[in-house]
């Protein structure tokens, strides 16, 4: 029976409330609470032009058809991530080139990206992986940052959030896309709701005709990846706790790097600006399946989380690269979240150390 499960979601204490009063509006789709919620973590993040959209899947294709990404296209994607940051790329014919990981923070970095950047690459996708920052710069092409698993991180010329059920705070699922260009951004906000301008529709008392003359075009077909007040009622909760949630999840992984790291071989895997959203374990002289097994006896959920994108068929098959090939046995993810209590993540230690 798991005690200490690796994920739960953060539920905001008046979350209930608030969305008894959204309930309550005319408005549960998309309405004036997107706005505010945009509003709102601009501010909190220092995000130029952020898009609110139904997930963070939803978001990286926005971002990968702004930039026009097409059949042959070259891209230079992080090889270990979630596979939602890279099938968008696959579905479209993009010829992704793979760029190996730090060993020890597990993203990629500006040296790993530079070995295999050609005159072709089209754009580059880095992964704030875990919370830890990706952090890509000085190159002559488009960067996006997938911080899908580090909300509150601002870089790139593109940046996505998940606010999917397990994430730093949620809105059961949705996501953001940040553009520092403003005039994507307005292409992106049509895309988001069909190709359609809501807010010309919205001046027009959302009618399509007036005075037997349409009130509104489509120059460009879009998608319906749009939020709602529901979930924007969750945002808003969230966004209040994030200072109280990312300060608790970082002393709960504190505690296990104090008291892990460089124990019996283990490396606690942190990194540059580290948001905390998972804790990785590196066991570099512990065998990974027994560990787990005797953690699950104990009642601790652990997972690998993700694995190697080119372990996939989708993606073209395994290739050689040092830095993940040096850590596919090795890491491991334990339980990080708001759920847990300080007793718990020493209850998690003393587990680890009798292995």
């Amino acid at each position: 029976m798991v005690k200490i499960p690796i994920f739960y979601p953060h539920i905001p204490k008046k979350l209930h409330q608030r969305l008894g009063e959204t309930l309550n509006t005319k408005w549960i789709g998309q309405g004036p609470l997107v706005d505010k919620f945009e509003e709102e973590i601009g501010n909190k993040f220092n995000l130029s032009h952020p898009l609110f959209v139904n997930s963070g899947t939803s978001a990286l294709e926005l971002a990968y058809t702004l930039l026009d990404l097409k059949a042959g296209d070259e891209v230079v994607s992080s090889v270990f991530t979630c596979t939602a940051t890279n099938t968008p790329l696959i579905r479209r014919g993009v010829k992704i080139i793979w760029a190996d990981i730090d060993p020890h923070s597990l993203v990629a970095t500006n040296e790993t990206v530079r070995k295999v950047i050609t005159k072709n690459t089209k754009a580059i996708v880095g992964v704030s992986l875990g919370g830890i920052k990706c952090d890509l710069t000085g190159f002559n092409v488009p960067v996006i940052i997938d911080a899908c698993q580090a909300i509150g991180h601002n870089n790139g010329d593109m940046i996505v959030y998940s606010f999917q059920a397990i994430k730093h705070f949620t809105t059961a699922d949705g996501g953001l896309l940040n553009l520092n260009d403003e005039k994507l951004y307005k292409r992106a906000k049509l895309l988001r709701w069909f190709g359609i301008d809501r807010e010309k529709k919205k001046r027009v008392g959302w009618q399509a005709y007036q005075d037997r003359e349409m009130t509104f075009d489509i120059e460009e077909p879009g998608f319906k990846y749009q939020p709602t007040d529901i979930d924007a009622t969750f945002g808003l909760a969230g966004l209040e706790e994030y200072d109280d949630i990312l300060e608790y999840r970082r002393n709960l992984f504190n505690i296990y790097k104090n008291e892990l790291d460089g124990y019996k071989g283990i490396e606690v895997v942190d990194g540059k600006d580290n948001l905390y959203w998972l804790c990785g374990l590196i066991l570099h002289e512990i065998d990974r399946d027994r560990f787990a097994k005797r953690l699950l006896d104990k009642g601790i959920e652990t997972n690998m989380v993700q694995v190697r994108n080119d372990v996939f068929k989708i993606f073209g098959g395994r290739q050689k690269l040092a830095g993940m090939d040096s850590i596919e046995n090795k890491y491991i993810y334990i339980p990080l979240h708001t759920k847990m209590t300080f007793a718990d993540a020493n209850y998690v230690i003393k587990a680890v150390k009798n292995v």
